[in-house]
């Protein structure tokens, strides 16, 4: 059974699920849809076009599945698609998707901090912190178990790797390889991000791999004469094959 506060609002087009629990001052729109054990603490919004799934914790202030801020979007029928277990605190802002690609994805199992914002299209991994007031522009993907810290802005269209560290007050307009720390101004390659790897259980031998990997491309002025050669060093490695194929699909280019 859901409980909902007396002053909250819910649309009667709205579906929840059961055992979520709605705050004073919330608002739930129409076409959104709500799984099961959420906890809405006072005054979140939930607008048009949610789909949210379960275990979520949504804080004051919280406004998720806004209108894109964007002014291509029409109007079309888009969605805001969040998994479970999120943390999502004070102030944060999701916008939900534009015909560009029809929906924003956040995964489960982030914390975005206060007062950061997600926009349109973006895709949100599996388990990334993101630090407060952190930006996020449009069609950004950011991969799993990344760490972004506070007052970063990230540019349209770039692609951010998995297991990787972006110092704080950041700016980048290019795309962040996995497994590394980004920092510095202007941001460049800082090294890999050894703490973080061991935390998630990375053996020494693979972030030795990981290392040299990295020592192989940014020693080579041509990236992709660099990929060609870590790729033959470590033919059997999914980890350098995943730095190799995101050297080859960037679409803006990798910080170096």
């Amino acid at each position: 059974m859901n409980q909902i506060h007396p002053l909250a609002i819910v649309d009667p087009e709205a579906k929840l699920g059961d055992n979520n629990i709605i705050g004073p001052f919330c608002v739930i729109d129409k076409d959104v849809v709500i799984g099961d054990n959420n906890r809405l603490l006072n005054s979140v919004t939930i607008h048009t076009g949610a789909r949210i799934g379960n275990g979520n914790e949504f804080f004051p202030g919280a406004s998720i599945s806004t209108k894109p801020q964007d002014l291509k979007f029409k109007g079309e029928i888009t969605t805001c698609e969040i998994g479970d277990n999120n943390s999502i605190r004070e102030n944060v802002t999701i916008s939900r998707g534009t015909a560009s690609r029809g929906k924003t994805v956040v995964g489960s199992g982030n914390l975005l901090m206060e007062n950061m914002h997600i926009a349109h299209d973006c895709v949100i991994g599996n388990n990334c912190i993101i630090g407060n007031s952190t930006k996020i522009a449009g069609e950004v993907e950011i991969d799993d178990c990344a760490i972004i810290s506070a007052c970063v802005l990230l540019h349209q269209f770039i692609h951010i790797g998995g297991y990787i560290m972006v110092q704080g007050g950041c700016r980048t307009s290019q795309d962040i390889p996995p497994y590394i720390i980004a920092g510095k101004e202007p941001i460049r390659y800082a090294g890999v991000n050894l703490i973080g790897l061991r935390r998630r259980g990375f053996s020494n031998e693979t972030i030795e791999m990981i290392h040299d990997t990295y020592r192989t491309i940014y020693a080579n002025p041509i990236s992709k004469d660099g990929v060609a050669e870590a790729r033959a060093k470590y033919p059997d490695s999914k980890e350098v094959e995943y730095i190799c194929s995101f050297f080859e699909n960037t679409k803006r280019g990798c910080i170096r």
